[in-house]
């Protein structure tokens, strides 16, 4: 993903980088709970290989990922290694941890 400034930035253009081709197959929500400066909460719905974003709580979501504004913005910019941030516990993962190793591949950077 392009330097972005915001995580409202970088959820806007993750239906543009979405490669359906990685995500065939694929019927999953991904909640995203992102704390401190910038922050929010945003899931995304993966289905019949469509990327549909929306700010807010998904009731019953299949991952739940939690880390830091800062840390996801340093993440989708290629700044941070996903992996290095979970085994170092800024990313924490609730639900399928392989919907988690799934994301690269559907969000390229």
């Amino acid at each position: 993903m392009a330097e972005v400034q915001s995580c409202k930035e970088a959820f806007a253009q993750m239906p543009t980088i979405f490669n359906k081709e990685a995500a065939k197959g694929l019927d999953a929500v991904y909640q995203f709970d992102l704390s401190g400066d910038g922050g929010g909460k945003w899931y995304v719905t993966i289905k019949n290989e469509t990327c549909d974003v929306k700010e807010g709580t998904h009731p019953s979501p299949n991952i739940t990922i939690s880390m830091a504004a800062q840390d996801y913005l340093d993440m989708v910019s290629g700044k941070a290694n996903g992996q290095m941030l979970f085994m170092s516990g800024k990313l924490r993962i609730a639900g399928d941890l392989g919907l988690a190793l799934r994301m690269q591949s559907i969000f390229p950077q």
